[in-house]
């Protein structure tokens, strides 16, 4: 299991890299070895602006489908367009190519309820 250290992570399994005001967001390794192969994924929310926990799409696996999740407030500006066509992606590389979606950040203090790293391995238990 890969748990990258200079990124966020949520209870959903959602990995978060903040630059700037903006956040780019995907699923865990952790997640997509769950998930198993990844045939599709779903997202049409760019242009709206959703709040923390709110549904911005879903990722679809050979046995079954599960929501994504936002891990915080905020604009969606940008859906990976790689993913649409390669969803295979999220499994092989889920922290580079595997991205799912930009936010622009409404909220900076949100970032503090993120987990971090060590936090985030101690809750799969790998």
């Amino acid at each position: 299991m890969n748990f990258p250290e200079n990124l966020k992570y949520t209870k959903e399994h959602e990995w978060v890299k903040v630059e700037g005001n903006v956040a780019t967001v995907g699923v865990t390794d952790f997640a997509q070895s769950e998930l198993g192969d990844i045939v599709f994924v779903e997202i049409e929310t760019k242009g709206e602006t959703l709040g923390a926990g709110d549904t911005f799409g879903t990722v679809e696996a050979v046995k079954t489908v599960s929501d994504l999740y936002m891990p915080v407030s905020g604009e969606i500006t940008d859906v990976n367009p790689e993913i649409q066509n390669n969803p295979q992606y999220v499994n092989e590389d889920p922290y580079v190519k595997g991205w799912m979606i930009k936010i622009k950040l409404q909220n900076l203090s949100e970032l503090d309820e993120l987990l971090a790293a060590g936090a985030y391995q101690k809750l799969t238990g790998h």
